[in-house]
């Protein structure tokens, strides 16, 4: 027995999931990413995650992730923030023959309890943000990196410059270069940035 659920965010990089799962790259339709989860990490630093809302007329890149039903309890305490919206196998299109995702497909939306947007007490972890676009790197290189900043609401929210101090407990060492490629991107939107000790920097990003 098996699960099979929909990644949009960190569970698109597969250095946060079991080795074993199964994983295969596609699109689905009528959801956008935003910036509108929030809560306290075991450490109490305040943080905003990834959720998704329903918008007809938008389509966001994922990936497909299948395991063994026996991982569901602790995929749930991961996604503890969330709640599962069943049965979007029939909005997926697989990018490998457009195959159409199986009808158990579920992903993970904010629960309402948890769901507002982040600000400056529950910022954005750079941690967390270079896990998820080092996923889309890896697969769909730079453009994908271009498509989740593009399909994604909420860049009025700071992120928290917690790379060299990782907040985030499943981060990860990005190489200089995509490090490099990944602030010029953020740059772009004009992002705020707030540092370690909670200053907000004076220089908006430009």
């Amino acid at each position: 027995m098996t699960i099979t659920y929909f990644g949009y965010g960190s569970l698109v990089n597969a250095d946060t999931i079991p080795a074993d799962t199964e994983v295969k790259p596609g699109r689905l339709r009528g959801w956008i990413r935003e910036w509108r989860v929030c809560g306290e990490g075991t450490d109490g630093q305040g943080r905003c995650a990834l959720t998704v809302r329903e918008q007809s007329d938008a389509e966001i890149w994922g990936v497909l992730a299948q395991e063994p039903r026996v991982r569901l309890p602790d995929l749930e305490k991961r996604e503890k923030r969330y709640e599962k919206v069943e049965a979007i196998g029939a909005a997926f299109a697989c990018e490998a023959r457009s195959k159409p995702g199986p009808e158990g497909l579920f992903l993970f939306k904010a629960s309402p309890e948890y769901r507002r947007w982040g600000n400056e007490t529950h910022p954005i972890l750079q941690s967390y943000l270079d896990c998820v676009l080092a996923g889309y790197f890896r697969i769909w290189g730079e453009r994908g990196i271009d498509h989740f900043l593009s399909t994604t609401d909420g860049w009025h929210v700071p992120i928290l410059q917690d790379r060299e101090m990782p907040h985030y407990p499943r981060s990860i060492e990005l190489d200089l270069q995509l490090a490099g490629l990944i602030d010029e991107k953020l740059k772009s939107l004009g992002i705020d940035f707030v540092n370690v000790a909670g200053r907000q920097d004076l220089a908006q990003a430009t």
